[in-house]
């Protein structure tokens, strides 16, 4: 078998040896390439799923052996369908993102400015022991997750959502929630 031949190639590249993955590029990187740009249409994107490709070819034990034909044909392939799988991708990405898009934007918030419900919750509030009120305070007011709460009052997570959900149960009841 000659260094420079097909088999000679194979035989190497499925052993891993290195030069026949430097030669493999040498001899069929505009192939691939091409292959890579015909599905992708992107130069750039092309180039990255050639590598991309290659890279997980080296990298995977047995992805090659001789029973699978060619080393020529077996890399066009692998390219082919790296390309393809990024093409679907960056699709789902597309249509995720006009989904998200389409969606409105527009954050309407309620403006409250009866005075006397007003008044009637600020007094429910301060009625409200200080272990419920001020978990309430932070997250209503100051738009703290209950994490962020926890830890500024350095208190179990648990212990923070039990207090606000007690707080809330008892401005509800003073407020004549139904």
């Amino acid at each position: 078998m000659q260094a420079g031949s097909d088999e000679a190639l194979a035989a190497a590249f499925a052993a891993k040896e290195k030069w026949a993955f430097d030669e493999a590029y040498r001899r069929y990187g505009a192939l691939l390439y091409s292959t890579a740009y015909h599905v992708l249409g992107n130069a750039e994107d092309a180039q990255d799923c050639v590598q991309d490709a290659l890279s997980r070819v080296w990298r995977s034990p047995g992805a090659y052996s001789r029973s699978r034909g060619e080393v020529r044909s077996f890399l066009v392939v692998c390219v082919r369908n790296e390309a393809i799988t990024r093409l679907r991708s960056k699709s789902r990405r597309q249509k995720l993102t006009e989904r998200v898009a389409a969606e409105p934007t527009q954050n309407v918030e309620f403006e409250y400015t009866d005075v006397i419900e007003h008044d009637r919750l600020r007094a429910a509030m301060r009625k409200l022991p200080e272990e419920q009120r001020k978990p309430l305070e932070l997250a209503y007011y100051q738009q703290k997750t209950h994490t962020e709460i926890a830890a500024e009052l350095q208190e179990p997570l648990g212990t923070i959502k039990s207090r606000i959900a007690l707080g809330l149960r008892k401005l509800g009841s003073a407020l004549g929630a139904p």
